[in-house]
């Protein structure tokens, strides 16, 4: 395989395809792979685990008392929400809980099945 070029069959046949379509070259980074742009498609993958993981914790936050003098109302709750959708970021961002890696392996192998 030319070292320069990158196709999702290489990708799928990785023993982790996530991990190949992270470690593209920058020269092909941009570069759509079949009609799918790896970089972005990454972001997505990331992005949709994030939503995912914040729709996760949401629960963990809801019977928290938010009892005290400056506690509670409306602000609290528009925080709340706020502050577990960047939680969700950071965690995908920071490896997450490996779901990105498989909804970005479906997307290539769809991609690949569509050509």
């Amino acid at each position: 395989m030319n070292d320069d070029l990158v196709t999702s069959s290489a990708l799928l046949s990785a023993k982790d395809p996530a991990k190949a379509a992270a470690s593209v070259s920058t020269k092909n980074a941009g570069r759509p792979v079949h009609g799918l742009n790896l970089e972005r498609a990454r972001e997505k993958a990331e992005e949709f685990e994030a939503v995912f993981i914040s729709q996760m914790m949401a629960p963990m936050f809801e019977n928290l008392s938010t009892d005290g003098f400056f506690g509670g109302g409306q602000g609290e709750k528009v925080f709340r929400t706020l502050l577990i959708d960047e939680y969700g970021k950071v965690m995908a961002k920071a490896g997450g809980i490996g779901l990105a890696d498989s909804v970005l392996n479906e997307m290539i192998r769809i991609q690949e099945a569509g050509k």
